[in-house]
């Protein structure tokens, strides 16, 4: 039976290192121009442009794609990918059984393996599908799914989108207090001062966590689909009768370009790849 290889969760550290790099940068550069942390540390300042900023994207996005939005948020700090070259050796191990055994032998493989596009397509095709219609059928998921995963990315460009306006509305509405105290010229250069603490905190959340977070995420989009469009590749390849070299090769092109992973063992040749299909 073959491994069963689970998706490895791990921290994205690019993400967090840009984080802590980006408000280094910024309170570094505070400080050094004489300023102090608590200059823009306003709870005021802070709800208005998150409340206003949610509440706009609630406006603006159905409620469902909004809690797929936040669970996906979660692909921003952990990579939850299964290895390309971990894939290959999977399929291929299919590959090498299906042909010396025909590819109904692998349905009891078929029922445990955890990568669950896999798994759908490797038990259509056990079941029979038409190799068309199962290019049909995988293909549509695909499409459906990367359609859904825009959308939800779109939840966090419209966030970095309307942020920067809730922050200079939490700016106005600083300045509309301050008019108030004209008459104390000390209060008003306090006012001043706290009034834009609003923008700050609009244009930071929009171009420190919201934009980012949308780009990784289509990052993350991008990869999820190669990884989808290698395994119906591998799938389709088994159907087709390929010898397993052939499929090795074929789906070696994905990660053709890729810089070296580091594999702890080296890859190994299937046996018994020459053996004639068994009719089925």
């Amino acid at each position: 039976m073959a491994e069963i290889q689970k998706p490895k969760h791990g921290l994205d550290f690019a993400t967090i290192g840009g984080v802590a790099l980006a408000l280094a940068g910024i309170l570094g550069g505070l400080t050094l121009e004489g300023g102090k942390l608590r200059d823009i540390a306003q709870f005021t300042a802070a709800m208005i442009v998150l409340g206003g900023t949610c509440g706009a994207v609630f406006i603006s996005t159905p409620l469902s794609t909004i809690t797929g939005a936040l669970v996906r948020l979660r692909s921003v700090v952990f990579a939850q990918s299964q290895p390309p070259e971990e894939l290959i050796e999977e399929i291929i191990d299919y590959a090498v059984k299906a042909r010396k055994n025909g590819i109904v032998s692998l349905e009891m493989e078929a029922a445990e393996i955890a990568n669950p596009f896999l798994k759908k397509a490797l038990t259509l095709a056990i079941d029979g599908t038409d190799l068309e219609e199962l290019r049909q059928m995988m293909g549509l998921q695909m499409d459906l799914e990367r359609r859904r995963a825009h959308s939800e990315v779109k939840v966090f460009e419209s966030g970095g989108g309307y942020a920067p306006t809730i922050g200079i509305i939490g700016a106005v509405l600083g300045l509309i207090q301050v008019m108030k105290n004209l008459a104390n010229i000390d209060e008003v250069g306090h006012g001043i001062a706290v009034a834009f603490v609003a923008t700050v905190y609009g244009v930071g959340l929009a171009n420190i966590f919201l934009l980012p977070a949308a780009t990784k995420l289509k990052a993350r989009i991008a990869q999820e689909m190669e990884i989808k469009e290698l395994i119906l590749q591998g799938v389709i390849s088994i159907v087709e009768g390929l010898n397993p070299k052939l499929i090795r090769s074929k789906l070696e092109a994905f990660i053709a370009a890729a810089p070296a992973r580091g594999s702890k063992k080296p890859v190994q040749e299937p046996v018994a790849a020459a053996e004639p299909a068994t009719q089925t």
